[in-house]
């Protein structure tokens, strides 16, 4: 097992594998450089996440900005599928949740490209900054307050619920436990509850981690990445958000007790939540490599160890 404050093994700035703007098509190139307004004179790509599609701020000669994701349609369309979705909900947002907007998008040269808003900031450090983890924090209440009663815009989109999704995929202690483990029933049994404890009407973003947040140079967080965005208890992205944070040698428990996303929630809710994630992702650690980023599954075995780690300390396990 990892311990509390044991670095990560990869750097989160520099987990993907991209395509540059020189290898994009010409004819995407040039229907991006007509959408932005002049030819581009400067390119920053985004080295974190775990996906293989070009993701870049593009500057114009005349300083105009913006972030442009792209996929290959022929051999990509899965992440063609995602940034329309992204679009489409993003669209949607309620003005209050700090995220980037879209713009807009263009199909050229067997390509889809997506343009959002230019966040003049950075991914969070590691371990976690105090002033930079209140700054996340304070986001993600902002944003899931904005998100317990969802416009119409956005119910209309027909999202999942976090409930199903807990219960099909994030289910591997009762299914296929990862780990030889004494407490393997404890962790099924909190897990297995975890579906009904995050139900709700209202959304969450399901995947709010350390490197899909931008903190700008006012010291204000940002929220990407809204790709899985679902029907569910807001305190389970609180919990996910929190395991980098535990790791870092922060009090976890204090703030996510603290944290108003967690009001009302179950009192095993933090518990069953770590179960359910630390399960999840030491299977897919456990996986065949991905083609996807050479850097996932290392991420995927020290955040869960790093969740279970956390679950461990909470209630007293020792192995």
């Amino acid at each position: 097992m990892a311990s509390r404050s044991a670095p990560p093994p990869v750097d989160y700035r520099s987990t993907a594998v991209r395509p540059g703007w020189g290898e994009l098509p010409r004819a995407l190139r040039k229907a991006i450089e007509r959408r932005l307004g002049g030819r581009v004179a400067a390119v920053s790509h985004a080295g974190g996440g775990f996906t293989r599609g070009f993701a870049a701020v593009l500057t114009t000669g005349d300083g105009t900005r913006g972030f442009v994701k792209a996929a290959d349609l022929a051999i990509q369309h899965h992440l063609a599928d995602w940034y329309y979705h992204e679009i489409m909900v993003t669209r949607a947002l309620p003005p209050a949740v700090p995220a980037p907007r879209p713009r807009w998008t263009v199909t050229a040269g067997g390509w889809y490209a997506v343009c959002f808003d230019a966040i003049d900031g950075a991914m969070p450090q590691l371990p976690w900054r105090t002033d930079e983890l209140a700054a996340t924090l304070d986001a993600w209440a902002t944003t899931a307050s904005a998100l317990r009663a969802p416009p119409a815009a956005l119910v209309a989109l027909r999202l999942p619920r976090l409930a199903d999704l807990l219960r099909y995929d994030l289910s591997c202690w009762q299914k296929a436990p990862p780990r030889r483990l004494a407490q393997v029933g404890q962790l099924a049994t909190l897990e297995a509850a975890l579906p009904r404890y995050a139900d709700s009407a209202g959304l969450t973003h399901c995947d709010l981690r350390l490197d899909n947040v931008l903190v700008d140079g006012a010291g204000r967080a940002w929220i990407c990445d809204w790709n899985w965005v679902c029907h569910g208890a807001p305190w389970f992205d609180t919990a996910s958000l929190l395991i980098s944070a535990y790791a870092s040698g922060q009090d976890a428990d204090r703030l996510f007790a603290e944290h108003p996303t967690t009001a009302g929630a179950p009192p095993d809710a933090l518990d069953a939540s770590l179960a359910a994630l630390s399960g999840y992702l030491l299977s897919r650690a456990a996986s065949a490599p991905s083609d996807a980023s050479p850097a996932i599954r290392a991420h995927q075995l020290w955040t869960g160890e790093a969740a279970l780690a956390w679950l461990a300390e909470r209630r007293g396990w020792r192995w």
